[in-house]
């Protein structure tokens, strides 16, 4: 049986479905159950007819910004919620799968070769910038030290079919403006809650059963390239235009702005690319190019 916390947000929403479409045995719970709250936890994972076996963990304070002016909020979220989801897990003999992020990172890049910034690889010194990175990274430590049996899956640029993202975001601005200034000189890979939940959902059924030999840990999971804000807004702007989710006719201007143009509450990471190296050789599993994914969700959007 595999319990999914945080089923209405926008991964929470894509596992639903994925999970409904393979016929797996599941229950799923969203504010109606305190993660903040160990006992109440254990009360519905005691009161399920099956043993729980997995413990898929998409509840998460995500609105960064804010998180800057309510730690407090965000922590319990982040931190204590993900800390007693370790800690029942290991009661109750059921492996964690738990959503972390990109903003863990300091966001500065690491040189690679001829002097470029390389992938963060899961072994990276992590050094949050802000509230929400640091709420993320804690997690992660009280994880490990909770549980043994968890799979803490570092993603970024998630965007997806409901709930606020970028996608959405753009499709609504170029809608109804001319032009739009996008930030260039931040990167990272965007990452499609339909690839992810898929991911998810195989890494599953690849460490279930007794001849599996699941290596718990961090891996990192997000779509495969990179770009910028910049380059993503114009992709958006393409593919939205080209499966008809923009107004005919319309015409809209990007211009390229630095981030000191663009000035946020919480620091924004200038990189986040996340190496998935260490999934490809674990569980051989890959997801697609950002652009690929995006025209794909695209085509979903257009014929809704």
């Amino acid at each position: 049986m595999i319990w999914l916390v945080g089923q209405n947000g926008m991964l929470g929403t894509e596992l639903r479905l994925q999970l409904g479409e393979q016929g797996a045995h599941w229950v799923g719970t969203g504010r109606e159950v305190d993660v903040g709250n160990l006992p109440a936890l254990e009360a519905f994972a005691s009161a399920n007819s099956e043993p729980i076996s997995w413990i898929i963990n998409c509840s998460a304070y995500t609105a960064v910004d804010k998180a800057e002016e309510d730690e407090e909020a965000c922590w319990r979220l982040n931190v204590t919620g993900a800390e007693n989801l370790a800690k029942l897990a290991a009661e109750i003999g059921a492996t964690l799968v738990h959503l972390s992020t990109d903003y863990v990172f300091d966001g500065k890049g690491i040189a690679g070769t001829h002097g470029k910034w390389r992938p963060y690889l899961e072994t990276d010194p992590t050094g949050p910038q802000g509230v929400y990175g640091r709420t993320k990274a804690e997690a992660e430590t009280r994880i490990a030290e909770s549980c043994r049996n968890h799979l803490i899956l570092r993603t970024a640029w998630l965007y997806g079919g409901t709930g606020p993202s970028f996608v959405h975001t753009m499709l609504r601005l170029m809608n109804s403006k001319d032009a739009l200034g996008i930030v260039a000189d931040q990167f990272g890979s965007p990452t499609w809650t339909g690839d992810l939940a898929a991911v998810i959902l195989a890494i599953i059924g690849k460490s279930d059963g007794p001849n599996s030999r699941v290596e718990f840990g961090v891996y990192h999971v997000s779509g495969e390239g990179q770009c910028s804000w910049f380059d993503f807004a114009a992709a958006i702007l393409s593919g939205g235009t080209a499966h008809g989710l923009l107004e005919p006719a319309r015409k809209v201007t990007l211009n390229p702005l630095t981030t000191e143009q663009y000035p946020t509450k919480a620091k924004r990471p200038a990189w986040s690319v996340l190496s998935k190296d260490k999934l490809k050789s674990a569980f051989g599993l890959t997801l697609p190019f950002w652009q690929d994914s995006l025209k794909t969700f695209l085509s979903t959007l257009s014929r809704l």
